[in-house]
């Protein structure tokens, strides 16, 4: 008995196989978003600058500062 594989699997299988040039376009896009060198100073900066977040943001204890318009 094969494995079980999704109408979605299948779908992109046949579709790939169609369109071989869309494997190219995966990965452009993944090298825009994923495959780039990190900057270990910007990183550092970053962690930084954060602010730490409240417990709970939606309190309705907050203070005086925050009630004024």
């Amino acid at each position: 008995m094969p494995p079980y594989e999704s109408e979605h699997t299948i779908f992109m299988r046949t579709m790939l196989e169609k369109h071989p040039e869309w494997r190219d376009d995966q990965k452009a896009g993944r090298a825009l978003l994923w495959d780039r060198r990190v900057d270990q100073a910007e990183q550092a900066g970053l962690r930084a600058a954060r602010v730490a977040q409240r417990p709970y943001p939606y309190d309705v204890n907050f203070p005086e500062q925050y009630l004024q318009p």
